[in-house]
């Protein structure tokens, strides 16, 4: 823990960006806005059959959880691709009171095998930790009873799920890969939720890094999650950085004049200011209410957030105590209208506390590259999201806590709408490089299917001795 503190405090002054490890897949270049999708590829892109893969994790399809979202386009393109895969999640829901789904299902060529597990919903610690611990118990039977995977992938919902990928390794011989999104307990930690010296959250640390060291591969978001990854002593050639993705045909940009979602919202030539997606406790939202609070005479200038999670309750309070009347919210919107939602917006709002750097890498960004649209990062200076916006030129990266910083920005785009489109189109050409589906599942596809080919056969070498050969 020492070291992982000398390291944040050299990231946080700014220091050089941390080497990528040597066994990261490289970032496809060669993909561009026109490629095929994962279903066209050629017949040699794909897998001899029989080759099974299981995902565990929390949620997936319908649920509308940023790992849900992921697991399902990824398990969905391997599917495509030969693999048999099977997806073991709960029953209960990411939404409190939505329906239920069948425990058993084939959708899109994945086997979905759903168990039944509380819902109680984000509103506690205490609900959160039932809803998981009603997973962890019946995931670890319905792992055991269900035919043995080749490849058992396990995400970080719940925290430590890992370990019944460990045990199938262990049991039943399946190769493990962890695909890291984000860090648990660190992020407890790191937002001081919990005490390192508590001897229960010390045992959770030991257990989540001896998880991660024995996966055959650890899967991580970006090159500051992989530093984090090295420091639990996880050996560099079996860690791997595939980021994750937004789609282009599900994100795209939609002309103001065409978008009937932001013409139903009331908008018309105002910046629109959007956060969009989980206000979680990972994020900072003071700055943004700040330029709100200090543009709060400029009418043509709205701050929309859109979403929910647990600081919600701090905006909303903020809003009434403040009067800021160019505050809106709203709720989530559907998978099938986030282009229409996204491209609402004149720029996107992103924000992260630095503690949490190589913790959790905010997936949103993806999107509103997608959407063509600029970005206004709040948080550290190095980390994988201004890294990304400063090389593609897709926005401002602001640091942490200024929110003149904030403001000066929203009046730079206020004034020239040219240089939002400008911005807004350089992230879009950087997402089609390497941040959209279609590559970032390929080096899945190209991950697993080397982690089930056959071991090549040793073959026998003659040695000569004397008139005798030995082979």
């Amino acid at each position: 823990m020492d070291d992982l503190m000398v390291n944040r405090k050299l990231w946080f002054r700014g220091g050089p960006e941390p080497a990528r490890p040597a066994a990261a897949l490289p970032a496809p270049h060669l993909f561009a806005d026109d490629r095929p999708s994962y279903g066209a590829e050629p017949a040699a892109a794909r897998v001899e059959p029989g080759k099974r893969l299981l995902f565990i994790n929390q949620y997936y399809w319908p649920d509308h959880a940023s790992t849900a979202q992921h697991l399902t386009d990824l398990a969905e393109s391997l599917a495509a691709r030969g693999f048999e895969c099977h997806v073991l999640c709960a029953q209960g829901r990411y939404q409190p009171g939505e329906p239920t789904p069948p425990a058993e299902e084939v959708r899109k060529g994945v086997h979905i095998h759903r168990v039944k597990a509380t819902s109680l919903g984000r509103k506690s610690t205490l609900s959160r930790m039932t809803d998981y611990l009603s997973f962890y118990a019946r995931a670890f039977v319905k792992a055991l009873r269900l035919p043995r995977p080749d490849v058992v992938v396990t995400l970080t919902t719940p925290p430590i799920i890992g370990l019944v990928g460990a045990i199938l390794r262990r049991l039943k011989g399946s190769t493990h890969v962890c695909w890291s999104m984000d860090l648990h307990p660190d992020a407890s930690l790191a937002l001081k939720r919990m005490s390192p010296k508590n001897p229960i959250v010390r045992s959770l640390a030991w257990l989540s890094d001896a998880v991660l060291r024995q996966a055959d591969r650890v899967v991580v978001l970006g090159p500051y999650m992989a530093d984090r990854i090295l420091m639990k002593k996880v050996r560099p050639d079996r860690i791997v950085t595939i980021p994750v993705w937004s789609r282009k045909d599900e994100v795209y940009p939609v002309p103001q004049a065409t978008n009937g979602l932001r013409k139903k919202l009331g908008f018309g030539d105002e910046l629109v200011c959007m956060y969009s997606g989980n206000l979680g406790l990972a994020h900072t939202f003071d700055e943004f209410l700040a330029a709100a609070k200090a543009l709060r005479e400029q009418a043509d200038v709205v701050f929309l957030f859109v979403g929910g999670g647990p600081r919600l309750a701090e905006v909303k309070a903020a809003k009434e105590r403040d009067g800021l009347d160019n505050v809106r919210i709203l709720d989530y919107v559907p998978r099938e209208d986030l282009h229409l939602s996204l491209s609402t917006a004149d720029v996107h709002l992103i924000s992260m506390r630095p503690e949490m750097t190589g913790i959790v890498v905010p997936g949103k960004l993806y999107g509103i590259m997608a959407a063509a649209r600029p970005a206004l990062f709040v948080g550290p200076a190095h980390c994988e999201s201004a890294d990304l916006i400063r090389r593609s030129g897709g926005g401002f990266a602001v640091p942490f806590g200024d929110a003149d910083g904030v403001v000066a920005a929203l009046q730079r785009l206020r004034a020239d709408r040219n240089l939002a489109r400008q911005m807004g189109e350089k992230g879009r050409q950087a997402f089609l490089a390497s941040h959209e589906m279609g590559p970032c599942c390929f080096q899945w596809f190209e991950l697993a299917r080397g982690l089930v080919a056959p071991a090549p056969r040793r073959i026998p070498v003659a040695t000569r001795v004397g008139a005798m050969d030995i082979a």
